[in-house]
């Protein structure tokens, strides 16, 4: 009995090699142990040739205009391809910016114009506004912007940036139909654009605005206005003259946030009012 014993004891003591052999592998040969432990070589990996993604194709509705030259030029800096649509194709801009964004031929009053110009673009925003009769001002305002939120939801655009006008109480009895169109527009583009629609609501926009050939400086005066206003917001809720209390703000900034709700993916959708426009312009 005892020698069985010691038989046993010797027989567990066997070498780790061996044990660990026997523990893992079953009854697995001296030689299948030597041809499993043998390192394993690794061959390197081809090199893969990897496409960069290319840039956001931003469109900019009325990109000619006050407001959409500096979206675009905001745009070109931010390293984006940026596309506009015009009547008659490239504008008569002596403007280093106006040579780098590609002009397209359309009509907003014409859907199917708009087609083309929304190929391979990922986010659209509009500036296109104007002033006259009531019915001018519905076509221009509403009509014409409706237009371009509707091919855009066809065509997959993800986001879509429409830049409307604060509410100015009296002010809106009296250009109606801007208003109406306006609104009109901004309807659409919350129904088609749920999640990718953001509408800013500037005030008095001020910066340098080119009329013809000459150059006005609008900022001499809206910038100490923007100074002065930006302090009493409690005071814009007053009845009737609160609304006239909105305080104005740049160009430039409205271009800046423009473009970032159209490119930032996590840029809320809804409204963005004057204050939320120059809290988002004074961000980085």
């Amino acid at each position: 009995m005892r020698s069985s014993v010691a038989r046993l004891i010797r027989s567990s003591s066997a070498s780790p090699s061996r044990l660990s052999g026997n523990a893992f592998f079953g009854n697995a040969t001296p030689s299948d142990q030597r041809h499993i432990e043998k390192p394993f070589k690794v061959k390197e990996a081809e090199p893969v040739n990897v496409t960069k993604p290319s840039p956001h194709k931003l469109l900019v509705l009325g990109g000619s205009g006050f407001v959409g030259s500096h979206v675009c030029k905001e745009a070109l800096d931010k390293g984006l391809v940026v596309s506009s649509l015009n009547r008659s194709g490239k504008p008569s801009l002596n403007e280093p910016w106006a040579d780098k964004v590609i002009w397209n031929q359309g009509n907003l009053l014409e859907p199917a114009s708009l087609k083309d110009a929304m190929d391979n673009v990922s986010a659209v925003v509009s500036c296109v506004g104007g002033f006259g009769s009531n019915s001018f001002m519905y076509k221009i305002n509403g009509t014409a912007n409706i237009n371009a939120i509707r091919a855009a939801a066809e065509k997959g655009v993800k986001r879509f940036v429409y830049v409307s006008a604060a509410d100015f109480g009296l002010v809106n009895y009296l250009l109606q139909g801007y208003y109406e169109g306006k609104r009109a527009s901004e309807a659409e583009l919350l129904s088609k654009f749920t999640y990718g629609g953001v509408i800013l609501r500037p005030g008095f926009i001020h910066g340098t605005r080119r009329v013809g050939s000459v150059k006005i400086p609008l900022g001499l005066v809206g910038s100490p206005m923007q100074m002065v206003l930006q302090n009493i917001k409690p005071l814009t809720r007053l009845p009737l003259i609160g609304p006239l209390l909105t305080p104005p703000v740049s160009a430039a900034s409205v271009g800046k946030v423009a473009v970032r709700a159209a490119t930032d993916p996590v840029f809320p959708p809804g409204i963005v009012d004057v204050y939320g426009i120059m809290r988002y312009s004074e961000q980085n």
